[in-house]
């Protein structure tokens, strides 16, 4: 017997001091190939960011990451945050399906099959709400005021059930809503001194916030979708600034309909304007939210890009829906009043307004040159017109595969320069919008064979000179695909981009655009 209890003994103190082996950086485990399988049996449930060293979002990230490990280990939960240099630890983020940066997992008893993404923000209290959420009961109980004050205290945003009896087909209805939404803490209580404390006289929801009104009761018939729908019109402020923390709950959220202000902090009237603009958003919870932009800050120069802005322009306003077809809206009215918004905003949810599409002047020289040069004011004429075959190529100048390609594609254009069929041509899409053809990613290859038809054929051949001259002189054939099949180059780049870090904020929001 002491054998065996000498044996289990020091088996023990080998798998402590194997654990021990596992580095902390700011109270975040440094995770490998090596160690993983045992990080996992250490800590069951652990939270797993992969990460390129290179990447702005990655750096942005890392302080918000290091104070949610220490406030977890400061509270004594069980609950650890771990990173893995995915540059460094290739097999490992193959494994797990890494194809952008950062890429957060969370593993949950110990398993290493199927983690799940995390969803929520990127703020210390959104990763500490939402392991809680994913680790403990979906609605904690509340027994005494002290713990509901300190439940508000303690975070941005929390929801309370006001219900006597917790198996009431409300109550039911409240928990099946708290388990949908992860990085919100839910509560309940039955208590009286509760009730009282918070001026609540009847079963009720609240949500409690530190912004604008501070608290919304829900009012409604109690079901899960139309309390998950009061939770997702309240969650967020009435008016919220795009900003590396925020764009995660601007984008990963219900309403696809955003309406920006672009405006520079630092202008005389910034509090008026934001004034008006937060007006106008109250008439519009759960339809369209309202994103401030500040104008001025350098990482935010590609998003007016983006819009067709300049910073000279600013302020001004533009909406746009992030459905499956990106559109965007311009108003009339350059003012920035809460009456000029709201008449805006009406005319759009009612589906009377039209897309604004950008277009740059037609240069003068556009066609002077092999590679013609379009723009949306000349595009329908060109690519369209049925004597002549037209291959263009719908890019953007901060694209690396664009400038891979550049040198090609005017030696295509040299080759069919005296062609009188056959026109190459390009258009530069972060400045052009035409209705024919929605550009998702770059470099987009478009064939317009002429003809009555509008027919447009996908390239997806090898992006070669002898690919592109077999493909048009086959009239679209060999190379070619239906409209649509394209693969998504902007998701290429990013992967690629360890040289080229203009993957930043900006290329977060056209990405998600």
């Amino acid at each position: 017997m002491r054998m065996r209890t000498r044996f289990l003994l020091l088996c023990s103190l080998a798998a402590a001091g194997s654990r021990a082996e596992i580095a902390e950086e700011e109270d975040v485990l440094v995770l490998k190939k090596s160690n993983f399988d045992e990080a996992l049996q250490a800590h069951p449930n652990i939270l797993v960011e992969f990460y390129a060293p290179w990447c702005g979002h990655c750096k942005a990230l890392a302080p918000e990451y290091a104070k949610a490990a220490g406030m977890l280990k400061a509270e004594g939960s069980e609950i650890r945050l771990g990173k893995v240099d995915a540059t460094e630890e290739t097999e490992l983020a193959q494994e797990y399906g890494v194809r952008g940066y950062p890429t957060i997992k969370f593993f949950k008893g110990g398993e290493k099959e199927s983690p799940k993404e995390y969803s929520a923000g990127r703020q210390a209290d959104d990763i500490v709400s939402w392991l809680k959420k994913r680790t403990g009961p979906a609605v904690a109980t509340l027994n005494e005021v002290t713990e509901a004050e300190s439940l508000i205290a303690d975070n941005e945003v929390a929801v309370i059930g006001f219900f006597k009896d917790a198996n009431s087909e409300g109550a039911k209805a409240y928990e099946k809503a708290a388990e949908a939404i992860d990085d919100i803490p839910f509560a309940m209580t039955s208590n009286d001194a509760v009730y009282s404390k918070f001026e609540v006289s009847k079963d009720s929801v609240v949500l409690f916030k530190k912004f604008d009104e501070g608290r919304n009761t829900f009012d409604g018939e109690l079901t899960k979708e139309k309390l998950l729908a009061f939770v997702k019109a309240n969650q967020l402020p009435l008016v919220i600034e795009f900003t590396e923390q925020t764009a995660p709950k601007i984008f990963g959220g219900d309403i696809k309909s955003h309406i920006l202000m672009f405006l520079p902090k630092v202008a005389s009237d910034f509090q008026d304007k934001m004034d008006q603009f937060k007006k106008a958003a109250e008439g519009f919870k759960g339809q369209i939210l309202f994103i401030f932009i500040d104008s001025d800050v350098d990482d935010n120069q590609r998003i007016l890009e983006f819009f067709g802005l300049k910073k000279e322009e600013c302020p001004a306003i533009r909406l746009i829906t992030l459905e499956d077809e990106m559109t965007k809206y311009k108003p009339e009215s350059d003012a920035i009043t809460a009456e000029s918004i709201t008449k805006f905003c009406t005319l759009f949810t009612e589906g009377k307004l039209k897309p604004h599409l950008m277009s740059q002047d037609v240069p003068e020289d556009w066609d002077k040159t092999p590679v013609k040069v379009l723009v949306g004011k000349n595009f329908e004429e060109v690519a369209f017109d049925s004597s002549k075959n037209v291959f263009v190529e719908f890019y953007a100048p901060w694209c690396g595969h664009c400038k891979q390609l550049a040198p090609i594609w005017d030696k295509l254009g040299e080759k069919y320069k005296d062609s009188a069929d056959t026109i190459v041509a390009k258009m530069d899409s972060t400045a052009n919008e035409i209705e024919a053809v929605k550009v998702h990613s770059f470099p987009t290859l478009k064939f317009f064979p002429a003809g009555d038809e509008r027919k447009v054929i996908d390239y997806n051949g090898e992006r070669t000179l002898e690919g592109f001259t077999k493909f048009l002189e086959s009239g679209g054939k060999e190379g070619g695909a239906p409209a649509g099949d394209e693969d998504d180059e902007l998701d290429a780049e990013v992967r690629s981009s360890q040289t080229d870090e203009t993957f930043d904020r900006s290329r977060t929001i056209a990405a998600k655009l």
